[in-house]
């Protein structure tokens, strides 16, 4: 069986693992994957049954750490100790370069019975370490299950596909404030997005926003039009002040970024 190292042993009743070992550890002719994702088919006697990142929702990272939880389920007919996941990028999980672990515990995250496994692990991605703008897109999630003797039964290097994107902000101002009814209202803001390389917010050009409004009392907003942010991500346009409500712009992401709403602006209308 092609591997690269055992898995690192908790003290106590429990025993847990960690996906990657130090490429010095390999024995020679070894793969590139982490142990326990370069089991041989072979071995194989149970299934990966699920598997949950971030809720199911895109991942959003911004210009600063954040967490996710990972839950992955597996079954096998005599039984799983524990259930492993990475999340990769690339064409082959054995050459990869960009492959994200979950972080230590000192617990089990482990709920068994006498067939499956259910473990909930949590990701750290943190775009000052090993996230770079390269990154956003599809990633693949691998997954493995080993048993009682801490061999793999179940493995998939690309379960599922979940999308890592960086995430978008949006700014709304109206003037003037108030305003009478009839005249003219200008609604201003910026679409920005998080940078995985210089760590900042940087306009957002080129991109549409949709201005939305609500009035007052009301339950759901109406979409009033769309608007072309500029060169630097600045959205601007004009409305006639209708009844007191708030206007708000909304960005629906892509596949790179997230989406983004601002904060709703109240604007007071007053009888002319």
């Amino acid at each position: 069986m092609r591997t690269r190292a055992s898995a690192a042993v908790l003290t106590g009743a429990l025993a847990l693992s960690v996906l990657a070992v130090p490429a010095a550890h390999a024995s020679d002719g070894d793969s590139g994957a982490p142990a326990p994702f370069a089991a041989p088919a072979a071995a194989l006697t149970g299934k990966i049954t699920k598997v949950t990142v971030n809720g199911g929702r895109a991942v959003a990272v911004g210009v600063s750490k954040k967490k996710i939880a990972v839950e992955v389920s597996a079954s096998n007919r005599s039984g799983v100790l524990f259930n492993a996941v990475a999340l990769w990028r690339g064409s082959d999980i054995d050459t990869t370069e960009t492959l994200l672990e979950p972080d230590d515990s000192s617990s089990d995250p482990c709920k068994r019975t006498a067939t499956t496994a259910t473990c909930k692990y949590t990701f750290t991605l943190d775009p000052r370490t090993n996230l770079a703008t390269k990154d956003a897109g599809t990633w693949k999630v691998a997954a493995a299950a080993l048993d009682r003797d801490f061999e793999p039964v179940a493995l998939e290097e690309h379960y599922k596909s979940v999308k890592m994107v960086r995430a978008a902000k949006l700014t709304t101002n109206a003037t003037p404030e108030p305003v009478k009814k009839g005249k003219t209202l200008t609604i201003s803001g910026a679409l920005t997005r998080a940078s995985w390389d210089n760590l900042k917010y940087n306009g957002f050009a080129s991109n549409s926003v949709k201005l939305q409004y609500k009035k007052k009392g009301a339950g759901a907003w109406t979409t009033v039009k769309t608007v072309k942010a500029d060169s630097r991500g600045t959205v601007k346009t004009t409305v006639k002040a209708s009844a007191d409500g708030d206007y708000r712009f909304t960005y629906g992401g892509s596949g790179t970024t997230g989406s983004a709403t601002s904060v709703a602006d109240f604007v007071d209308v007053r009888q002319p």
